[in-house]
């Protein structure tokens, strides 16, 4: 991806490299989940083809390869799932269910279904806001005993504090993360706003 690319923007001031890692992407836009997925599915391999048109007519384009997958940790998770279906109608999509203490911010998992060949594919992991990061390094070690590889996971999230991006950069540094925004103070109620449940 190009430096002028203007709806994404790589880390490349030192300090913040330095601070975040080589592999995080901030992703500055308005219709954010969208724009994250679909700079999350160019992040999975593809291989270059010839597409035939309806009308006969032949092109070289480009297709994924075999073996991708979204995971969303539920609840807000779930509201990310419309925008890769979106863009990727026949993906399979995984769930878990994560809850965390409220006082000691420990995390469990409390529900875990995914497609049976998840350690052979590159999996799409869907959390929209993360406070402290418990919660996805939890939703991770589940991937991983999975026998998912880290290397094989990509983290589509919308909002992320400081403290949640350098824990999970720290912990799993192989994995590639993707954010629409880095502040202090993460929107803790989005998945109420966003199922209308607040």
């Amino acid at each position: 991806m190009g430096s002028t690319d203007t709806a994404t923007k790589l880390l490349n001031d030192s300090h913040e490299i330095e601070e975040y890692g080589m592999n995080l992407k901030i992703l500055p836009c308005n219709n954010q989940i969208r724009l994250v997925i679909e700079e999350s599915l160019n992040q999975l391999p593809f291989t270059k083809c010839v597409v035939t048109t309806p009308t006969g007519a032949k092109y070289k384009g480009l297709k994924y390869q075999k073996g991708n997958c979204g995971v969303s940790i539920v609840r807000s998770g779930e509201a990310m799932e419309q925008g890769l279906r979106d863009c990727c109608r026949s993906i399979r999509i995984g769930k878990i269910l994560v809850e965390s203490d409220v006082d000691t911010h420990e995390a469990r998992v409390v529900y875990a279904k995914f497609p049976d060949d998840i350690s052979e594919r590159k999996v799409l992991l869907m959390y929209p806001i993360m406070s402290t990061g418990n919660t996805v390094i939890k939703a991770i070690a589940v991937l991983k005993e999975h026998n998912v590889l880290e290397e094989n996971i990509i983290l589509s999230n919308l909002f992320c504090t400081p403290i949640a991006a350098k824990s999970l950069v720290t912990a799993f540094p192989k994995m590639k993360i993707l954010t629409s925004e880095i502040h202090t103070v993460a929107p803790n109620h989005f998945g109420q706003k966003y199922f209308g449940t607040d």
